[in-house]
């Protein structure tokens, strides 16, 4: 049975595992686009990556993964502020326009941030 996504009835310990159940499975694919971004340059770069490949550099590489997925939990407050909001929203297209937006603006920081550090040269 499907729930109103704008119900305000209910703890909020209960709204935030139903908010769970939609963004937790979605991490996963969330983390396979950036994974393929980081693949992707590369593979498409690779002379220029050879010496950018060190010890520290995949342990800062696993560190930025980590910051990444703290910063998917943002949606969590979001979804939660918009669901005790007064206005009525559409649930699942709200949340899927979340995810997408997230993850162009983790693509664009990835991009942003491979070619400052490791391309800051050229």
């Amino acid at each position: 049975m499907a729930t109103d996504y704008n119900q305000t009835s209910g703890t909020f310990w209960s709204r935030l595992r139903e908010a769970a159940r939609f963004w937790e499975p979605w991490r996963v694919a969330y983390n396979l686009v950036l994974a393929a971004v980081v693949l992707a340059w590369l593979i498409a770069t690779w002379p220029h990556f050879r010496p950018a490949l060190t010890r520290q550099s995949l342990l800062l590489l696993l560190v930025l993964a980590a910051l990444a997925n703290v910063c998917y939990c943002a949606a969590y407050p979001v979804e939660l502020l918009l669901r005790i909001s007064p206005g009525r929203v559409p649930g699942r297209r709200l949340r899927w326009r979340l995810w997408l937006g997230g993850t162009v603006l983790a693509i664009l920081l990835a991009c942003y941030w491979i070619a400052d550090e490791i391309y800051p040269a050229a």
